[in-house]
């Protein structure tokens, strides 16, 4: 859903990624900002501190804001590349498998919960690469691709209420696991 926005956004997407471009660092530098505040976040998230879910949350937006700058930067300098998306690609799955982790070991959720919401995630990033090595093309598919799923915890989570995001995440991710596999099956001519 989020993805959808991108075309209205584009033009001050252009000018961030112009911005950063012009510190001279690559596009690979920035998806590895955001893969440590990422971590940071799932480690404040595993210590259980006070006012954790506050100070993960904004540690997890600020990731998705790097997670976004790679890319802007990536095209500003016209240095996309295969290796910078398997790389921004492969940081995506270990930042979430780390953010679940660090809500696992935190404490804030049922167990099994957290289980579902990672394995419906991940399964949801598949069910595209699957699709994309067949080449038919899912962004944009679904109400609960990744951004969506992060800012359900973030947000959802700064106030307070990480047990629901998670379940939110449940939900959205099951959706869109469903979309994608509709779209995809309705999509193979044989």
């Amino acid at each position: 859903m989020l993805n959808n926005l991108r075309d209205r956004l584009k033009p001050s997407l252009e000018k961030i990624g112009k911005g950063f471009a012009s510190t001279g660092l690559s596009p690979n530098f920035w998806t590895g900002i955001g893969l440590a505040f990422a971590v940071a976040s799932a480690v404040v998230y595993g210590l259980g501190l006070e006012h954790g879910l506050i100070f993960g949350g904004l540690l997890l937006l600020i990731s998705g804001f790097f997670d976004m700058v790679d890319g802007q930067v990536a095209r500003a300098t016209g240095k996309t590349s295969h290796k910078g998306a398997y790389l921004d690609s492969m940081f995506d799955k270990i930042a979430e498998v780390a953010i679940f982790f660090g809500i696992l070991i935190g404490g804030y959720v049922e167990p099994y919960l957290v289980f579902l919401a990672i394995t419906l995630s991940l399964l949801v990033s598949y069910a595209r690469a699957k699709s994309d090595a067949i080449n038919i093309k899912l962004q944009g598919v679904g109400i609960g691709e990744r951004a969506e799923r992060l800012l359900a915890i973030a947000i959802i989570g700064i106030i307070g209420f990480m047990d629901i995001a998670v379940i939110i995440v449940v939900v959205i991710a099951g959706i869109t696991l469903i979309q994608r596999m509709i779209v995809t099956a309705k999509s193979i001519k044989e």
